[in-house]
């Protein structure tokens, strides 16, 4: 059984930052690519940035340059570090982790932590 718990969020200024966790845990063999996504209410979850499990990036085109995704290997945890937060980035943010236990591979999502850009 495999569990990933995001943490990290909350209340924000415009302009602000803040830094997600995700740690998976559970009867993990290796983790291959993980990734943040974020829903906003009344819209369809979308991709924020994945990296791979060699460290290679990917991100949105509407976050490149203010989101940096990492990760510690050591620790199965990715993290998201967001710079320059803007309001209609209110989302629930879900982390996301490709995952082979000893039985299968897999895709696992956590259960959201919520980010709210306001003033």
């Amino acid at each position: 059984q495999v569990q990933l718990v995001e943490s990290g969020g909350g209340l924000v200024q415009p302009g602000g930052s803040l830094r997600l966790s995700c740690a998976a845990s559970g009867s993990i063999f290796s983790i291959y690519a993980m990734g943040w996504y974020r829903q906003a209410p009344g819209k369809q979850r979308e991709l924020v940035a994945t990296i791979t499990k060699r460290g290679v990036t990917n991100y949105a085109d509407f976050v490149k340059g203010r989101f940096t995704i990492s990760r510690d290997n050591a620790k199965n945890t990715v993290y998201l570090q967001m710079n320059s937060l803007k309001p209609e980035e209110t989302a629930d943010y879900y982390c996301n982790g490709h995952i082979a236990t000893m039985m299968n591979r897999d895709e696992y999502w956590g259960q959201g932590t919520q980010v709210t850009v306001s003033s």
